[in-house]
């Protein structure tokens, strides 16, 4: 007679346990960007990231509050099904967005206050520095939970957005979400200045990188090097995996890595991670559809990393950390 051999549904292990925890925490998300794509901008998903963050600027002055609010519910409605206990959205607050997205999330945060905490950090994709940059940068800060930052749009003044930021966050009492090191490149070293900043500013353990994912193309003496630089300032860390999987190669000599944040590295060494979806069928990532169980799958194989419990705490209790809605 044969003998059965019992099977390990580990997909099923990992979603218990998560549920068990709460739930998902998706970390970082654009929920009023999602479902943008169309036949028309469909062309433009093919464009480089930093010609993405103009070309979407026709879908945002076209965009009434309504249906950025449509799109937002449409988005946290697929979250609220997979079972999602919290969620952080980046929204656009600048010159040609105005403040609709803003009001499209006041209107969300109330509705659904009693299903889900849903946190709001402010998308400066015009910079902070510029004067037009700054006055909408600075009409978003009383409302959003988190000070969102974007270092590379303000191109060799990278410190004084920094500055800004944190600053502004340390004066309002709340934590800084700042994406970081998006290009897969080891001539990015955002992260490591984001750390150095954070010390700097007294902000230890109030401040998160979303992506980091540059960090792999470095050697590994400058990896950890980082990673310690990273736990005195008590960094933390997004990583979106499906967002950067499809990373352009290029022809820089680089250790043998692939574009995802070295989760498998980061957490051993005592660093904080959480995940999230990023954008959602838009031009930046015209396929996606917010699944959380797929991000976790890519990350967990990109980065060859199967410690189920530690899978469990980047999907849950550390996208609370990250969130501050837990102490770390």
């Amino acid at each position: 007679m044969m003998k059965v051999i019992s099977k390990m549904n580990l997909k099923k292990i990992l979603i218990d346990k998560i549920k068990q925890s709460g739930g998902w925490v998706n970390a970082h998300s654009h929920l009023d960007r999602a479902y943008t794509l169309t036949k028309k901008n469909f062309k433009y998903s093919y464009f480089s990231l930093k010609k993405k963050w103009y070309l979407v600027d026709d879908m945002k002055r076209l965009s009434t509050q309504e249906d950025i609010y449509m799109r937002m519910e449409k988005a946290l409605e697929n979250f609220l099904i997979q079972g999602t206990q919290a969620l952080c959205s980046f929204i656009d607050v600048d010159e040609i967005i105005e403040d609709r997205a803003l009001k499209a999330a006041q209107k969300l945060q109330k509705n659904y206050e009693n299903s889900i905490k849903i946190c709001f950090a402010n998308q400066v994709l015009k910079g902070v520095l510029d004067k037009n940059a700054q006055y909408w940068f600075e009409k978003s800060v009383d409302f959003v939970d988190i000070i969102g930052g974007l270092p590379a749009k303000d191109d060799g003044k990278e410190n004084q957005h920094l500055d800004l930021l944190l600053k502004t966050a340390k004066k309002n009492g709340k934590i800084v979400h700042v994406h970081v090191d998006q290009f897969n490149s080891n001539q990015e070293k955002e992260t490591e200045k984001l750390a150095k900043k954070t010390i700097e500013h007294g902000m230890q353990g109030k401040v998160v990188a979303v992506h980091s994912i540059s960090l792999a193309a470095h050697s590994k003496y400058y990896r950890y090097h980082t990673y310690q630089l990273m736990k005195k300032a008590n960094l933390m860390v997004i990583s979106c995996p499906i967002a950067w999987i499809d990373h352009n190669r290029n022809e820089l000599l680089t250790p043998n890595h692939n574009s995802i944040t070295p989760v498998d590295e980061m957490v051993p060494e005592g660093i904080i991670v959480a995940i999230g979806t990023d954008n959602i069928s838009d031009i930046y990532k015209p396929f996606s559809d917010g699944d959380l169980w797929i991000e976790l799958r890519v990350m967990l194989e990109a980065c060859h990393y199967y410690n189920i419990d530690q899978l469990v705490k980047i999907a849950t209790v550390n996208g609370l950390k990250v969130l501050g809605l837990k102490q770390t």
